[in-house]
């Protein structure tokens, strides 16, 4: 849908008044002019879609200025309602002028003027054209203005559609339909510019507002719409003149941008449209966000109520996200953000990750839901899987470990190593559920203790499974393990322990006397 430009030219400043505070919330531009030459000068300047004309005038009619509208060719055209007192007596007049579509009696309602200039639009090009040649006007007005991509949500996300345009480094707006309100999504070169929305009530995205924004809540008003009215016309000056601080407003339009777009993925849009070329509103482009889609969710995320967030007992995991043809934009996530995208290469708790970054966990749960919606993060519930680390210098070994993780990777997924380093490097970026490390030698056992006391602060539920040469090398454990895999093994010894580690509290030999060992070695 076209933002729509209404001239008004009557000399009553109540009636511009009225027309301007009527139309321009519905998301109009309303352009006010008090008398006839000033109005056909406008007419010529701006090409309005619609005129609001009044009958009497200044030193001449309605009438004549009606006249003036068709004599020229560039806005011959322009449809016109004309409203008056005289009613009937006035409407007689206009009867054979062509581009008189509609009259409005005066005085008149808001919601009246509002449903008049809503009809004139939908058909006052088709009458114009008609009454001009003497052509019937068609019995269905059909859309307008034909969209260049369009479609429903019921095979493909808005995420998807986003993504697509910004790779394409499209131009233009791109319009989505929820249930009760309609928003819109301005890009340049692919890049998000402006978001706007109608039908929207501006009082959810004020109320989210931070307390450095919280003065300028009116203007947010305003701004939701995308209106192009003298309010808003007296932004664009003020920014001109350098009165209005820029960067403040800058943020303001970010958050309205954030807690549009953050409605949008959390509700259930129903079908998009895309026009290609259409720029964003003035003040917007004075503004532009020149932001990512992923930056703006995990924005509405860190302003919305904490109890929309999921996983409030933070029982999920979360992981980073590779999706073929991902789109890579990442303008305005901070470096923070970045920092903990690339800590997600392994399934990670929302504790555990905080402890890791220095975050508190409220934060974390805030820019991973953000994550999240954007598709760049995806979740996993900690029954699906357990995330294993090993560590084994025997090629057997290792075959086996790996076979044993690749043979049911619906309950396991993990790294096998084979030095010491690479374990190390593992565990700075994430906490294990189980972690399997050789016992058998004294520099076994020595590296095992320093992780065991690194982990026990880090990851204190991490289950350990330790690797031996024979059930003698049990009795000289340097603590207790959850279970214990005894050389040679096989995939399914491995599968069989890691079940074991995973469901039983107490140490697991090859015998209740292994077990025993076990316990009274580590005692």
């Amino acid at each position: 849908m076209s933002q729509k430009t209404i001239l008004v030219i009557d000399d009553s400043a109540t009636i511009r008044r009225l027309v301007d505070s009527t139309l321009s919330p519905a998301g109009y531009r309303v352009v006010l002019t008090a008398n006839a030459e000033d109005g056909v000068r406008e007419a010529g300047a701006l090409q309005p879609d619609l005129i609001l004309l009044d009958h009497q005038l200044p030193g001449t009619t309605g009438y004549e200025v009606c006249q003036s509208l068709l004599a020229a060719v560039e806005t011959k055209s322009i449809p016109v309602v004309v409203s008056s007192t005289l009613r009937k007596k006035a409407y007689a007049e206009y009867t054979d002028l062509a581009n008189v579509v509609d009259m409005l009696p005066k005085p008149y309602s808001g919601e009246l003027l509002t449903t008049t200039v809503s009809n004139a639009l939908s058909t006052g090009t088709l009458i114009v054209e008609s009454q001009s040649q003497g052509t019937a006007v068609p019995e269905v007005i059909g859309e307008l203005d034909n969209a260049d991509l369009e479609g429903t949500f019921a095979a493909i996300s808005l995420r998807e559609v986003l993504d697509f345009l910004n790779n394409g480094c499209k131009t233009g707006v791109l319009e989505v339909e929820l249930d009760n309100c309609r928003v819109w999504y301005y890009v340049n070169d692919g890049r998000l510019q402006a978001i706007t929305s109608t039908g929207t009530d501006p009082t959810r995205i004020t109320a989210t507002l931070p307390e450095s924004l919280a003065d300028l809540a009116p203007v947010l008003n305003l701004t939701v719409g995308g209106r192009l009215c003298s309010e808003l016309d007296g932004l664009v000056e003020l920014l001109d003149r350098k009165v209005l601080d820029p960067r403040l407003l800058r943020k303001l339009l970010r958050h309205q941008a954030a807690m549009l777009t953050r409605e949008c993925f959390v509700g259930k849009p129903k079908q998009f449209r895309f026009q290609a070329g259409r720029l964003a509103p003035p003040l917007f482009r004075k503004l532009p966000l020149d932001i990512s889609l992923a930056a703006l969710l995990v924005e509405g995320a860190s302003r919305c109520d904490a109890a929309e967030l999921p996983d409030p007992a933070g029982r999920l995991l979360y992981v980073r996200r590779v999706i073929r043809g991902q789109n890579l934009d990442r303008a305005g996530l901070s470096p923070n953000h970045m920092k903990l995208l690339g800590a997600l290469s392994e399934p990670v708790a929302v504790a555990d990750l905080a402890r890791r970054l220095s975050w508190e966990p409220l934060e974390v749960q805030r820019v991973l839901h953000g994550l999240c919606l954007a598709d760049l993060v995806q979740t996993q519930s900690r029954g699906e899987q357990s995330h294993v680390v090993a560590l084994d210098s025997d090629p057997g070994g290792l075959r086996m470990l790996r076979a044993a993780l690749e043979a049911e990777p619906e309950r396991y997924a993990g790294k096998v190593v084979r030095d010491r380093l690479a374990l190390q490097l593992l565990l700075r970026r994430s906490q294990p559920d189980v972690l399997v490390v050789p016992l058998a030698s004294d520099a076994d056992r020595e590296l095992a203790l320093g992780l065991r006391v690194q982990l026990e602060e880090k990851s204190p539920e991490t289950r350990w499974v330790g690797i031996v040469d024979s059930a003698a090398d049990a009795a000289d454990l340097p603590f207790e393990c959850d279970a214990l895999l005894e050389r040679p093994f096989g995939a399914d010894e491995v599968l069989r322990v890691l079940e074991t580690a995973c469901t039983d509290t107490g140490p697991l030999g090859a015998s209740d006397n292994e077990l025993a060992a076990v316990a009274g070695a580590a005692n």
